[in-house]
């Protein structure tokens, strides 16, 4: 099995480690980076749970090579917060109990906040749309719905995901 050298910063911190070619980034951010808030559902990239940002845009971690990576900028769920304090996201979902069993939250958080980074105000059939790749096994998605409005008129993305995609276009 071949191994090879990435360089990867996550929610802001730099490091440097020799990963194997297959290894799958939701892996490496688990297991590698102890970063345990991005989930690992159905291994197809149907499910979202292990959706994060990649130099601002989201994607699914387990649709990603680890060495496809190599010199990027990734947030992750544990990112989101402003000095200690959680993002408007994470506040939204607290307020409208868009938690539910809390297994998708991290990935429906993260697809809320890129959705919030593209359209700071969106329409409810506009934030179906920007979750719709993302799967509640408790069919909580109203309350997931209500919980992304009212990110969108409590501070939208938030500061760090909002940083995080300003210096993905910069660099």
């Amino acid at each position: 099995m071949s191994h090879h050298k990435v360089r990867i910063t996550v929610n802001g911190t730099a490091g440097e480690d020799e990963v194997e070619a297959r290894q799958l980034l939701v892996h490496y951010l688990r297991e590698t980076r102890a970063l345990t808030g991005t989930h690992v559902g159905c291994d197809t990239s149907n499910c979202g749970a292990c959706t994060v940002m990649v130099d601002g845009r989201t994607v699914k971690s387990c649709t990603v090579l680890t060495v496809t990576a190599d010199g990027t900028d990734v947030l992750t769920v544990e990112g989101l917060d402003e000095e200690g304090e959680m993002s408007p996201v994470q506040k939204g979902f607290q307020a409208c109990h868009g938690l539910q069993c809390g297994y998708c939250t991290p990935g429906m958080v993260m697809s809320a906040t890129g959705l919030l980074l593209e359209q700071p105000d969106p329409d409810d059939d506009a934030i179906r749309e920007g979750i719709e790749g993302n799967l509640c096994r408790c069919t909580g998605y109203d309350m997931i719905v209500d919980s992304v409005r009212w990110a969108a008129a409590h501070g939208g993305a938030g500061t760090a995901a909002t940083a995080h995609a300003a210096h993905a276009e910069g660099s």
